[in-house]
């Protein structure tokens, strides 16, 4: 029996025992939909960083023109660094570039499970492929599900997206154990509508008040792409695992 967990919080991690589990890192607005979005739209891969200062010492590595530099410091875009949404990073053209990337919650969160077996970076834009992933190649281990939050808060749209993975290992597994927080995630995702939910959060709330309601609504809509990405030795890339991985259509916004 596999079983699935959310955290609310990747301070949570902190406590957990990880060599064995497979991590699922969610930050849906906006780090892990803008590092799912640059992967499938060609990025050749994705060097998360805690900070400014480590993204632009990381930056001296590569050659000009080779890479984006992207990230926020509380919601802040950094001086010199694109804006670190998924529709800004795509007017860059990510094709064949490496995305330097830092932000305050997402790419942390995804340092923080650096000691667990395997790691994924997931958003709502390629959920189904990513449980797909999961079920076929762990099929035995526990899954965590983590919820960057907000400096040691929790974030809605987060456990909003946690919802979207536990529904979708539900229809996946055979008779998979899911925690109380699994059990509440799935909830709110069955029950309500994905763009009303982002909208109505805090962060969702600030973005609208900065006219970034089109990242919102981008990043609202479910399994647009099939990607699915991994961290290796400090490295986001895409998993070949039905063919190499490659854009999709984009679907119309949807809530699941």
């Amino acid at each position: 029996m596999q079983k699935i967990h959310v955290l609310l919080k990747k301070e949570e991690l902190d406590s957990q025992r990880l060599e064995d589990k497979v991590i699922i890192v969610l930050d849906i607005l906006f780090a892990t939909s803008s590092i799912v979005t640059a992967l499938a739209h060609g990025a050749t891969a994705v060097i998360p960083t805690p900070d400014g200062t480590a993204a632009l010492a990381e930056s001296k590595k590569h050659a000009a023109g080779s890479f984006i530099l992207s990230g926020e410091l509380h919601a802040n875009t950094l001086p010199g660094f694109v804006h670190p949404t998924p529709r800004r990073l795509l007017a860059e053209g990510p094709e064949r570039r490496t995305l330097i990337y830092c932000t305050t919650n997402g790419t942390v969160a995804l340092m923080k499970a650096h000691g667990a077996g395997d790691v994924y970076a997931a958003a709502l834009l390629n959920a189904r492929a990513t449980v797909e992933h999961i079920a076929l190649y762990h099929p035995h281990n526990t899954v965590l599900i983590v919820c960057s939050g907000s400096a040691d808060n929790f974030n809605l749209e987060d456990f909003y997206g946690a919802g979207c993975f536990v529904s979708l290992f539900r229809r996946r597994l055979v008779d998979p154990e899911f925690s109380d927080a699994a059990l509440a995630a799935e909830l709110l995702h069955d029950h309500s509508e994905g763009l009303e939910v982002l909208r109505r959060s805090r962060v969702g709330r600030m973005m609208l008040t900065r006219g970034l309601d089109d990242e919102v609504a981008f990043a609202a809509r479910e399994s647009s792409y099939d990607v699915v990405v991994c961290l290796k030795e400090g490295i986001l890339r895409p998993v070949d695992w039905r063919g190499p991985a490659k854009p999709v259509a984009p679907l119309p916004a949807q809530s699941r």
